[in-house]
C-alpha cells in the first residue's frame, strides 16, 4: 500500500511538472510521471502476493469487516485493499504458577480457590489448546487477537472456583485429583468450543494446601507409619514366641522319646561303656571292689 501511495504521488508530481513554466522542471515532468506508474504497479504486485508462514492463517479484513475466508499456509494473490490478520494455529500453553517467572504473569499469578470444607487452597495450572482454522474469522471478529487474555484465562480461572467447591481440600489434594481434572477439563473444553478453540490438555501442576492442613496429614502419616511399625514388632514377636514354642516342644519331645527307651540294660551297657574310657586314660586306675553298680575309682597318679 505504501508504494501505491508513492507511486500516486509521483505521478501527481509530473502532472504538474508538464504543466509549469520552468523549463527545467517540466523536462521531469514524463519521468515522475513514469516512474509513479512503475512505483504504483510494483505496489499493487506486492500488495497482491502475500505469505503465510506453516502454522498460522491468514484472515482478511476489507475496510474493517471481516471476511470469512480463510487463507491457509503459504503464497496467495488476493485484493489489494485487504488486511490480512495472522493468527497461531499451533499447540500453546497458557501457565497460571504461583512461582514467579514460571508462569505468563512476572507475579504470583496461582489459583485461589475454596473448598466445601470452608479451606483455601492454592492451585497451579497450565493449559493445551489451539485455535481452530474454521473459526478464526468468527474469533476475530467477536474477540479479537488477543483471545489469550479475553477467553483462555479468565475462562480456566472461573471454571476452576466454579468445580472446587464441591470437593474437600484434602480429597481434592490426593483422592479425587484425577476426577476434578477431569471435571474442569469437560467444562473448559465446552466453553472454548463455543468460542472457536480447542483444548487438548490441562495440567494440574501443583495443589497446595493450607498449612494447618499440611500439618495435620504429616501427622497422620507419621501415625500411619508408627502403627504400621508397631504392628511389625508385633508380628515379629508372635514369630518369635513360636519358633521358642515349637523349639520347647522339640526338646520336650526328644526327652519324653529318650526316657521311654531308656532301659536297665541300656544304661548297663553305657555305664560300662564309660569305664571302659577311664580304664584307658593315663591319669587315673580304676579298681573295682564289690559287685556292686558304681565301682569306686582311685586315682593312682603318684
Amino acid at each position: 500500500m505504501v508504494f501505491i501511495i508513492l507511486g500516486f504521488i509521483a505521478f501527481i508530481v509530473g502532472l504538474v511538472a508538464t504543466r509549469s513554466n520552468e523549463v527545467n522542471f517540466r523536462r521531469l515532468g514524463p519521468v515522475f510521471r513514469f516512474g509513479g506508474l512503475i512505483i504504483i504497479l510494483i505496489g499493487i504486485l506486492t500488495a497482491c502476493i502475500i505469505q503465510i508462514d506453516a502454522g498460522h492463517v491468514g484472515v482478511k479484513k476489507l475496510f474493517g469487516k471481516v471476511q470469512p475466508e480463510v487463507l491457509g499456509s503459504g503464497l496467495h494473490m488476493i485484493n489489494p485493499l485487504l488486511e490480512i490478520e495472522r493468527l497461531d494455529i499451533k499447540t500453546q500453553t497458557y501457565t497460571m504458577s504461583g512461582t514467579q517467572d514460571e508462569g505468563h504473569k512476572a507475579s504470583d499469578d496461582a489459583i485461589t480457590v475454596l473448598t466445601s470444607d470452608g479451606l483455601t487452597v492454592t492451585i497451579d495450572l497450565s493449559v493445551l489448546y489451539k485455535l481452530l482454522p474454521s473459526d478464526a474469522p468468527r474469533l476475530l471478529q467477536e474477540t479479537g487477537a488477543n483471545y489469550e487474555e479475553k477467553i483462555v484465562r479468565p475462562i480456566t480461572r472461573t471454571r476452576i472456583r466454579d468445580n472446587a467447591v464441591y470437593y474437600e481440600a484434602i480429597a481434592l489434594y490426593s483422592t479425587r485429583r484425577d476426577e476434578f481434572q477431569t471435571r474442569i477439563f469437560k467444562n473448559i473444553e465446552e466453553d472454548f468450543k463455543k468460542r472457536g478453540l480447542l483444548l487438548e490438555n490441562l495440567l494440574v501442576r501443583n495443589i497446595t494446601l493450607p498449612a494447618s492442613v499440611r500439618t495435620t496429614i504429616e501427622q497422620k502419616i507419621n501415625a500411619e507409619q508408627e502403627a504400621q511399625k508397631m504392628q511389625f514388632i508385633l508380628q515379629k514377636e508372635k514369630q518369635e514366641a513360636e519358633r521358642k514354642r515349637v523349639e520347647a516342644q522339640g526338646i520336650a519331645d526328644y526327652q519324653r522319646i529318650i526316657s521311654e527307651s531308656l532301659t536297665d540294660r541300656q544304661l548297663q551297657y553305657e555305664q560300662i561303656k564309660a569305664q571302659l574310657e577311664l580304664a584307658k586314660s593315663p591319669n587315673s586306675k580304676i579298681i573295682v571292689m564289690g559287685r556292686g553298680n558304681t565301682p569306686v575309682i582311685l586315682d593312682t597318679k603318684q
